[in-house]
């Protein structure tokens, strides 16, 4: 954890706006410095994002070296760099130890903690929260500014009252959960405060195909397992699923970036997909080749280890004409085009590109036009992929924007 500023001289105040996990890091680490803490959140209760992400299991961070961590944050790396530095992979495994929350890292790479569900580690933080003094204002949503160290709040009476605050930290995420509370609807009123914010965009997202009725009813929820899926000049092997509008799965998500830019800029964009990526063209075209003259595609992909998916993506792709040969279809098979024409919509994402821009904060996260306003989490123009790094940047900007509200606070409020 990061080094809070303080002891304060005077109970500072600190309004945390945002129950999720960059809002309550922030509060853990303000109510550390001695300021008087309280979490609004819009949301009946704490943590929803939380919650719902760890129903597959909670994946907190990654194991891999911390540069190439620090990689997958892409353009926003120089920027979240000092954030992770300071509240890193073994940092946050030590925070869940020490709410008795023991974490191991998977055949992956990927951190859980032990019980995999978010339930667990909720709870215990939420009760050291409390037991700090960090006080809970919940169905209240934030509605803007009204002066220097004045927010507007909306309670759950529906009156909207305005609270005087020494410092606050904004922690309102993205717009990919809407139905859990990140509904994007800040966004309008940051811009009307004349700060930049970037268009809130799909990230970790499913794409849009074309494909034909008869295709989409019969392989609507059926997995592409063990492929390799190229588009851009890369490469990820993993699992994909087949929707009735489209594609998603990890496999997808991994390339969803570049994906988008390229839908962005072209209208759409072409995923080749490796139906057989462990064989080579001339290993595959020589299990292909095993088949009877009187068997069916079908048949043939059978017996050469590929799901009946594989037929019909290949039909679906060459317009019903496969070619025959074991050469032409070993090759097919090896680069089956699919046609992205768009991205699901953005409540479908499991997260969000876009936010305030990182050149609007400064190296503390407060915002440069808002002196006293500090910002964290997916609320940030950055993005990553599935795999423990969205959760450790939430975590790490968090605390990042809490130590930075505590020192400033420090400044003012501190013992000489």
């Amino acid at each position: 954890m990061a080094p809070a500023a303080g002891p304060l001289s005077s109970r500072a105040t600190a309004a945390v706006v945002g129950g999720g996990p960059a809002g309550l890091m922030a509060a853990e680490v303000l109510a550390a410095s001695g300021a008087e803490v309280t979490v609004y959140e819009r949301m009946p209760s704490l943590g929803r994002k939380l919650q719902l992400a760890g129903r597959g299991g909670l994946n907190l961070t990654h194991g891999e070296a911390p540069a190439a961590l620090l990689d997958r944050y892409g353009p926003a790396r120089s920027r979240l760099a000092p954030a992770i530095a300071t509240f890193g992979q073994d940092d946050l495994r030590r925070w869940c130890a020490g709410l008795g929350q023991e974490t191991f890292v998977g055949t992956s790479g990927r951190v859980f903690p032990t019980e995999l569900r978010a339930t667990g580690l909720l709870r215990a933080w939420l009760r050291r929260l409390d037991a700090s003094g960090v006080r809970f204002a919940l169905r209240t949503t934030w509605v803007g500014w009204d002066g220097p160290g004045r927010i507007r709040l909306r309670f759950a009476d529906e009156q909207e009252r305005v609270v005087a605050v020494d410092v606050a930290v904004l922690a309102l995420g993205g717009a990919s959960w809407p139905r859990v509370g990140s509904d994007g609807a800040w966004v309008e009123v940051v811009r009307a405060a004349g700060i930049a914010v970037s268009p809130l965009r799909p990230a970790n997202c499913g794409f849009l195909v074309d494909w034909s009725p008869r295709f989409a009813t019969r392989f609507a929820g059926t997995p592409l397992k063990n492929v390799a899926l190229s588009a851009a000049g890369r490469q990820v092997r993993g699992e994909a699923v087949v929707t009735a509008t489209g594609i998603e799965g990890g496999a997808v998500y991994a390339l969803s970036a570049g994906l988008r830019e390229a839908i962005d800029r072209d209208g759409a964009v072409t995923l080749q997909v490796d139906l057989q990526p462990d064989l080579d063209v001339g290993r595959l075209a020589a299990r292909l080749a095993r088949a009877r003259p009187t068997d069916s595609l079908s048949t043939r992909l059978r017996r050469a280890r590929l799901a009946p998916v594989a037929g019909g993506l290949l039909r679906e792709a060459t317009g019903n004409l496969p070619p025959t040969g074991p050469d032409a279809l070993a090759a097919a098979l090896k680069a089956v085009p699919v046609h992205l024409v768009g991205l699901q919509p953005l409540a479908r994402a499991i997260s969000t590109a876009g936010g305030i821009a990182l050149a609007e904060v400064d190296d503390s996260f407060m915002l440069r036009a808002r002196s006293g306003t500090f910002v964290a989490g997916e609320m940030l123009d950055w993005e990553a992929p599935t795999g423990g790094y969205l959760l450790q940047a939430s975590f790490s900007t968090g605390v990042a924007a809490g130590a930075g509200a505590s020192h400033w606070l420090a400044e003012r409020h501190g013992v000489p």
